[in-house]
């Protein structure tokens, strides 16, 4: 069985968030459990790209409408990812430094016709085709309503909803842009009198999973506007929880972090990193450090940050660093109070994956107010590390994070609001004044395997169950 993946984001190539982590991991791990797993994703210029070799195996123009662009289908030389991974590059289009920006539909439009044209050349096609998020959502309708495709239409497509909020949608002014099909059909594309590739995607692909079991339920009741169209197609709907990749995100071996450590060592490797951070940003190492990573934006509460900080800080129990960017508001914000709490709290504004490791690793406890989180994967991280999350009930991190109060090892709060983000802060606060039971946690929770090698066994017996 062959598994092609296609995704806009693949770490380490290009990440913007969890979407490039999730690819980046499952081929490798599916590849593992003896499946052939491949990914084809944009050629962006970006670090990645620019320091390493490719095999160019295609070369073709891509029409949108009037409009012809030439392509070419790239190969990364080297297989040190764990999976084949190939390219669809469009010059004119694609080769950015960004992945994402205001008006994408023709970017990714024509990097879904130009895989589909590929595809079509190749003498053994994919069992499966599995499309990650709207960037791909068209290739399920493709595959089975235009002209063109029709020798891929016996291929099952596997559709995974990484974040619902983007549908990418576009107006029908680009609809001749699409290879042509059955008009009769055109309602396929339609949603809410858009195309919408999301809604595309679910109505055309042969299953339709999300990244977590509660987040699939919670789109049947919250999805910005296709509740009744999950309602409809539940059938064919399943939740399968992400893991992480354990080669990458382990203390043992992490070349990121400044002291690894094991089980055994998690209270000394923990304090070395601790360390690190506190005197790198000017903070109490003898208080207990909650970290925030992310993105600043509504999603993740952010906007309730900077006052549920104030709070917390001006009572002088706790230090408190946040690596983020997003809302410009926002930032400004957590960047004023820097100034009030000194020697307590401070940030750094931007995206540091070096840095990201060792607040992982250094941190006593991880925020995560989100308004919406499909699966998670900061929590997972966190839990390998040592480091008790403090989390919203919402999505996957339901899913995986259960309240010391109940047995578990994490913090949980109902709702995304200033009193409930304080008062989960202050919990935390209270549990690292009962060392022993902090430590005791510490271990238990570096034993939780989240590891992808569950959740890749499910994709293929999924995928198996689409090959009988």
């Amino acid at each position: 069985m062959k598994i092609l993946h296609i995704s806009a984001e693949c770490y380490p190539i290009a990440k913007v968030g969890g979407l490039a982590d999730v690819v980046g991991a499952l081929p490798k791990y599916q590849n593992i459990q003896k499946t052939s797993s491949e990914v084809l994703m944009p050629f962006y210029d970006n670090t990645f790209t620019q320091k390493n070799t490719f095999t160019t195996l295609y070369q073709s123009n891509v029409n949108l409408g009037s409009q012809s662009f030439s392509f070419e289908i790239k190969k990364l030389e080297n297989n040190e990812l764990g999976f084949d991974i190939f390219f669809v590059s469009i010059p004119d289009l694609i080769f950015t430094n960004y992945v994402y920006s205001s008006d994408d539909t023709d970017r990714f439009l024509a990097f879904q016709i130009a895989a589909l044209d590929w595809i079509l050349t190749l003498k053994k096609k994919p069992s499966i085709i599995h499309c990650h998020d709207h960037h791909a959502g068209l290739i399920p309708f493709m595959m089975t309503q235009s002209m063109k495709y029709k020798k891929l239409r016996n291929i099952p497509t596997v559709f995974t909803i990484h974040n619902a909020q983007y549908q990418g949608w576009f107006s029908y002014e680009k609809l001749a842009n699409i290879p042509t099909f059955d008009s009769a059909n055109v309602g396929l594309l339609d949603w809410d009198n858009q195309i919408n590739p999301l809604a595309t995607a679910i109505k055309c692909a042969w299953r339709v999973t999300t990244v977590s079991p509660s987040y699939m339920e919670e789109l049947k009741k919250e999805a910005n506007g296709l509740e009744s169209l999950l309602l409809h197609e539940s059938a064919k709907c399943v939740g399968i929880l992400n893991g992480i990749d354990t080669d990458v995100w382990n203390p043992e071996t992490d070349h990121y972090i400044e002291k690894n450590y094991k089980i055994t060592q998690v209270q000394s490797g923990k304090r070395v990193n601790k360390n690190y951070l506190c005197k790198r940003f000017n903070l109490d190492n003898k208080k207990p450090l909650f970290v925030f990573i992310g993105r600043l934006v509504g999603e993740k509460g952010a906007e309730l940050l900077p006052e549920a900080f104030d709070l917390i800080l001006r009572e002088n129990n706790s230090s408190i660093l946040l690596l983020g960017s997003g809302n410009t508001d926002v930032e400004n914000e957590l960047e004023i109070l820097k100034e009030k709490y000194k020697g307590t709290y401070n940030t750094f504004i931007g995206y540091d994956e070096k840095l990201s490791h060792i607040m992982y690793a250094g941190a006593d406890f991880l925020l995560m107010p989100s308004r919406v989180e499909p699966c998670g994967l900061n929590q997972m991280y966190a839990l390998r590390y040592g480091t008790i999350p403090i989390v919203r009930s919402i999505g996957g991190l339901k899913d995986t994070v259960i309240d010391i109060n109940e047995n578990g090892f994490g913090i949980l709060h109902q709702n995304v609001s200033i009193s409930d983000m304080v008062y989960a802060l202050k919990r935390g606060e209270e549990l690292y004044q009962n060392m022993p039971k902090l430590k005791k946690i510490r271990n238990s929770i570096m034993n939780i395997n989240h590891s992808w090698e569950t959740s890749a066994k499910t994709y293929v017996n999924l995928y198996k169950s689409l090959n009988q």
